[in-house]
């Protein structure tokens, strides 16, 4: 089923309603008619309509069940990322976006290849936040999460403050033991930052500067980890503490929750789960 996003006054009318690009797509790409149905998702909540009438520009829907999806994970998940070279960034965004997190915070570290210019900034972050909202209405997320402003390493460690959790994965710390008991203190209704090294991993002046600057930090380990490794973990440990079962089989991955209500969740192109 289909997902879009519109705006809270837009849906807010007797009439809600799809335009601009996002009309074009539906009327002329996707060639939908009217009686068919698929998911507008505004502040927050997926709601299933149907579509009623075409406009000149715009596709004009009744709401047929409000709330009728939920993919919005129990925690809060930030991932902090080291800007890496070439266009892995773009990846990382959509996998990222894919498996829950609510946010993602360009940060510039000392180990970084590719130095963004000023003057581009903006336009990578516009790029960012597009790759963001075309990679959630393909999961069907309820949110379109946001990607900051690339952030300076300092700038980044004041931001995380505000966390519950600082998790910082890193090759030098206690093995997987401890690891697995960091990662259970998580509890529903937290909020988690997520540090990820680009490619030549943390200088060791960072990790003292989060050391510093955080009273209390969570270090895991986990060798040659990727984003998409730790946010797989994150995400498997809060599936089971939210009552989730099994992955069913196929390449989008769904959950059932304890209403025996299936729950298609961020997808990643895998048949397996992850468990610790």
């Amino acid at each position: 089923m289909y997902n879009f996003f519109i705006d809270k006054t837009e849906f807010s009318s007797d009439t809600p309603s799809v335009s601009g690009a996002d009309f074009n797509h539906v009327k002329n790409v996707l060639r939908l008619k009217v009686g068919d149905r698929f998911l507008v998702s505004c502040d927050g909540k997926s709601n299933l309509c149907e579509i009623t009438a075409f406009s000149s520009d715009q596709v004009l829907l009744s709401v047929i069940e409000k709330d009728f999806l939920d993919t919005s994970l129990p925690i809060k998940i930030s991932l902090f990322q080291g800007i890496p070279k070439t266009d892995k960034m773009e990846l990382i965004i959509q996998k990222a976006v894919e498996l829950g997190v609510e946010e993602i915070v360009p940060v510039e570290m000392k180990r970084c290849v590719v130095k963004i210019e000023d003057k581009k900034k903006k336009s990578k972050t516009d790029r960012w936040n597009a790759i963001s909202e075309s990679a959630a209405k393909q999961c069907k997320r309820s949110v379109i999460p946001s990607v900051l402003d690339v952030n300076d390493f300092s700038s980044a460690i004041n931001y995380a403050k505000s966390f519950t959790h600082v998790i910082v994965p890193y090759e030098s710390h206690n093995g997987m033991e401890s690891t697995i008991s960091t990662l259970k203190q998580i509890k529903s209704g937290d909020s988690v930052a997520v540090f990820i090294w680009p490619e030549g991993g943390f200088d060791d002046k960072e990790i003292s500067l989060l050391k510093d600057a955080l009273a209390l930090i969570d270090q895991i380990t986990l060798g040659a980890l990727s984003t998409l490794h730790l946010s797989a973990i994150a995400l498997s440990l809060q599936q089971d503490k939210a009552g989730y079962t099994t992955p069913v089989s196929g390449s989008n991955i769904s959950l059932i929750n304890a209403s025996n209500k299936p729950i298609p969740l961020p997808l990643v192109s895998t048949t397996k789960s992850v468990h610790l």
